[in-house]
């Protein structure tokens, strides 16, 4: 069993972090600081969102140098030395690696803004003359997911209106033309330079997305395609069928090429075990397998569960059918609650069923993703519309607030705001009301959220590493399976379950029966 497969993994939202030197923004180094408390609380690896050169229009997924470090997070050295000493904790390191679009600041894209039409330089991005007598309509009738059109138009070097270019999501992140191979090799480069760091693996943003077809033909929803990725949708089947299986730039059959070839560089390094994790979302769920078959990726994201509400009929058909998707292809299944693109658990489901939601799935197979923050049971943030940065929220002119809610920085120690984060401003508002949830105030508190996960992920690798499947014991009302010498019981009624039997650990106090909203964990002698 290689180390991803059984794997607990912390995503750290670096800017959201720990601050190290009181500029406002988390940093590499501030992650450092935090090593001791993520050795401490029992992770495998973290997994770190963009750290690279950004001009930051949209939380650093808007990448300008993805073999640099931005200046607002430390250095190279710093990436490094954070690289070294996880390693010493025997805490692997996964990197985010955004594949389907560069930064307008990126040089390639600034090359092409000076080059002329049908240039090489342009041929890595996708660049087309406009439609109508002075080309002044747009290619086609696209809309990006973050609201508005997906086509900027640009001024040539003599100063006259010019090509459009396609932008999926901002129009500071123009989408690369994966068709070029200077695109394919350029990716490949990256991989190498930080592989030769010693990163263990990757996590693909947008990995559904690189190929596009019918650039030249207009769309039939082209709101529909704006909607595409909104949480409403993703949540609701039957909008996600109609909207992501018409998608003419997602999940198209070319993108697995690219990861074949991706694949190969990977288990060139040898023994390291280099994995790579796939944000996906597709339709039906079959296509998601295609993205784990043996000679691709190791891993995709499993969000059906995270949107899923706490409801015993959808809990048990999604957990159900993420293992037989990829049992199919001799994959590891994924499991998270949170993460930086949505409402934290805590706020969508409540927080007694974050606890007991947070026990149901650590005992899973599979690995787990766990988002900093989750462990303290930290809601959503509010902030005023002033402080929102997203660019959803610019985009749709605040007809959505966007994600700065689930980006607010982490609560470290203190009684008031900014709660030790950091000692300048933060980049976003911590609430006033966060005492309980810090760092400091949970260590004391033994049934706190933090200490709930630390004595969980203690108790997953000493009694369910490498225990193989579940067995479901119930599976309407109250949800229970077993697995190995542990059964786990999650009660989503609203009243109590009786059981019997010995109590590893449970998501509230419980005596000989289980209250609504929780969980527990029992092991058979």
């Amino acid at each position: 069993m290689v180390w991803w497969q059984n794997a607990a993994i912390y995503q750290v939202y670096p800017r959201s972090f720990r601050d190290s030197n009181g500029d406002g923004e988390g940093d590499l180094n501030g992650v450092i600081a935090g090593l001791d408390y993520l050795e401490s609380l029992g992770i495998d690896a973290i997994w770190l969102s963009p750290f690279y050169k950004t001009p930051n229009k949209d939380g650093g997924y808007d990448v300008s140098n993805p073999r640099d470090v931005d200046p607002r997070f430390g250095n190279l050295a710093d990436a490094e030395n954070l690289i070294r000493e996880s390693h010493r904790r025997n805490i692997k390191i996964i990197v985010d690696i955004v594949p389907n679009h560069f930064s307008t600041e990126h040089s390639w894209f600034q090359e092409a803004l000076n080059a002329p039409s049908q240039s090489q330089e342009r041929a890595r991005f996708h660049f087309y003359d406009g439609r109508g007598e002075s080309g002044e309509i747009p290619p086609n009738n696209w809309n990006s997911i973050f609201g508005g059109p997906a086509w900027t138009r640009i001024k040539e070097s003599n100063g006259e209106a010019g090509q459009w270019y396609l932008h999926l999501f901002d129009s500071s992140q123009p989408d690369l033309n994966w068709d070029n191979t200077e695109v394919m090799e350029d990716f490949k480069k990256t991989l190498r330079f930080w592989l030769q760091r010693g990163v263990d693996g990757f996590r693909i943003d947008v990995a559904h997305g690189l190929v596009i077809e019918d650039i030249h033909k207009d769309h039939a929803d082209p709101e529909g395609l704006s909607a595409a990725l909104r949480l409403d949708v993703l949540m609701d089947p039957a909008k996600r069928n109609e909207l992501l299986a018409s998608n003419p730039f997602f999940d198209r059959d070319g993108v697995h090429e690219i990861y074949r070839k991706w694949r190969k560089l990977f288990d060139s390094y040898g023994d390291r075990d280099i994995m790579a994790v796939a944000e996906i979302w597709v339709q039906p769920p079959t296509r998601a397998t295609l993205y784990v078959r043996a000679d691709e990726l190791h891993q995709f994201f499993n969000f059906d569960v995270m949107n899923s509400p706490f409801e015993s009929k959808d809990l048990y058909e999604n957990i159900s059918n993420t293992l037989k998707l990829v049992q199919a292809e001799n994959a590891w299944p994924t499991w998270c609650l949170s993460n930086h693109d949505c409402e934290r658990v805590a706020s969508r489901i409540g927080s007694d069923a974050a606890r007991a939601m947070a026990l149901f799935v650590l005992a899973l197979p599979g690995s787990t993703y766990i988002y900093n923050g989750q462990e303290l049971g930290l809601p959503t943030g509010e902030m005023a519309d002033s402080d929102r940065q997203d660019p959803i929220y610019f985009r749709t002119k605040g007809d959505e607030k966007g994600r700065d809610g689930a980006r607010v920085p982490m609560p470290w120690s203190g009684e008031s705001s900014p709660f030790g984060f950091t000692s300048g401003k933060p980049w976003l508002p911590l609430q006033s009301t966060w005492r309980e949830y810090t760092v400091e105030n949970e260590l004391k508190e033994s049934d706190s959220s933090l200490n709930l996960y630390r004595k969980a992920l203690r108790i997953r690798k000493e009694y369910l590493k490498g225990a193989g499947e579940i067995t479901w014991l119930s599976t309407e009302g109250v949800l229970s399976y077993q697995r190995g010498k542990v059964t786990v019981i999650l009660n989503t009624t609203y009243t109590s379950f009786p059981f019997s039997g010995e109590v590893l650990l449970s998501s509230h106090k419980i005596q000989n029966t289980l209250p609504p909203k929780s969980a527990v964990w029992l092991i058979k002698n």
